[in-house]
């Protein structure tokens, strides 16, 4: 794209006439719809003095006026972008809040799974700790009996 000026303003102060056969170009226009490139310009117009503008190649060689070919201030080109960086912005806020809501439910999920893990190993330990306690205490209590017997026989 070349940066030459043009006194052709191809239109006044107000909106663009960026129509593509019926469509609004919306953010940088690539090319127009007669397939020419599109070249950036500047007003030299009384209306709109060195206001940038992107024209249609073929449209501004021509120094053709109120006609279909691409025409668009830059400075409402740069506003759209900046509308759709802000509509990416907002969907991609959306989508990270929803990220971090799945996110916590999943470390909710890992938690409670954890923790029934850790409390299954900790009921199985307990249940193992009471079988060889009772096996202690009969241990203990025939230690006894037996220490009865001797006990018993020696007086």
């Amino acid at each position: 794209m070349s940066g030459a000026s043009s006194d052709v303003s191809g239109a006044s102060s107000g909106g663009s006439s960026s129509l593509r056969r019926g469509g609004k170009i919306i953010g940088i226009p690539k090319r127009c719809w007669c397939g020419t490139e599109i070249v950036p310009l500047m007003s030299k117009s009384d209306h709109n003095p060195y206001r940038r503008y992107f024209r249609c190649a073929h449209a501004a060689a021509k120094k053709l006026m109120n006609d279909n070919h691409v025409f668009k201030w830059i400075d409402e080109v740069l506003i759209n972008e900046v509308e759709s960086l802000q509509f990416k912005i907002a969907r991609h806020e959306e989508q990270l809040i929803e990220m971090a809501k799945t996110e916590t439910l999943l470390a909710e999920k890992v938690q409670m799974t954890v923790e029934k893990e850790i409390f299954d190993q900790v009921e199985q330990v307990l249940i193992e700790a009471k079988a060889s306690m009772k096996k202690m205490m009969v241990l203990g209590l025939v230690g006894c009996v037996v220490l009865g017997v001797i006990v018993g026989k020696v007086v």
